[in-house]
């Protein structure tokens, strides 16, 4: 449903050896540091037997969560049919886009082939912070990525990503409006169900 790069690219991002020129700021430092997380699974020898695949996938979901507002990024992605929407079935959609996302490219990870992610700068205006970063494939081209993040309870948390002027969040918004537009919000829920089953 979203861009063929966006979760695998995700997972990328948070898993190769970062070159970083200048001194990082506080939402750079928090990418490194699950980036190390992530690093120390997907290098793990014992977690790379076939057996182990989901766990594998399990410990990177679990990484993910913990930089990752999925609440914030449901909010933007639903948009004005978030309001519309009573606690319960807010709870309902984050879980079910997490579930999609992790479903749909979580097992992406394990087509990573030696690219490497240079990070560009970085501007933090108040709670918000963007992250500027170029992805290198092994091909010597340049991929430029920006992550969003929001600052929340002390922490930074990523809650869109673009990619090659793409956003991730504007990527499914469109798609999910024009499910719930055309049809309806219990028929986009339906559809998330049979995508995570």
């Amino acid at each position: 449903m979203a861009s063929r790069y966006c979760w695998q690219t995700i997972v990328l991002l948070l898993s190769v050896v970062i070159a970083v020129p200048t001194l990082a700021g506080e939402p750079m430092e928090k990418i490194k540091q699950t980036t190390g997380k992530i690093i120390a699974i997907v290098t793990d020898p014992a977690l790379k037997a076939p057996e182990r695949a989901k766990e594998r996938r399990h410990l990177i979901r679990k990484a993910v969560d913990e930089r990752f507002d999925w609440g914030e990024m449901s909010r933007r992605t639903l948009s004005t049919h978030w309001a519309k929407r009573t606690d319960a079935e807010r709870k309902e959609f984050i879980n079910l886009f997490g579930e999609l996302l992790e479903r749909t490219y979580m097992g992406k990870v394990d087509d990573y082939s030696g690219e490497k992610v240079r990070f560009e700068n970085e501007i933090i205006d108040g709670d918000y912070g963007i992250v500027k970063a170029k992805i290198l494939t092994r091909k010597e081209t340049e991929i430029p990525v920006i992550y969003r993040l929001k600052k929340k309870s002390g922490d930074w948390y990523v809650y869109d990503i673009s990619i090659e002027g793409v956003s991730f969040i504007n990527n499914y918004r469109t798609q999910f409006n024009s499910i719930i537009v055309k049809s309806s919000y219990q028929d986009l829920v339906k559809r998330l169900k049979a995508k995570v089953e």
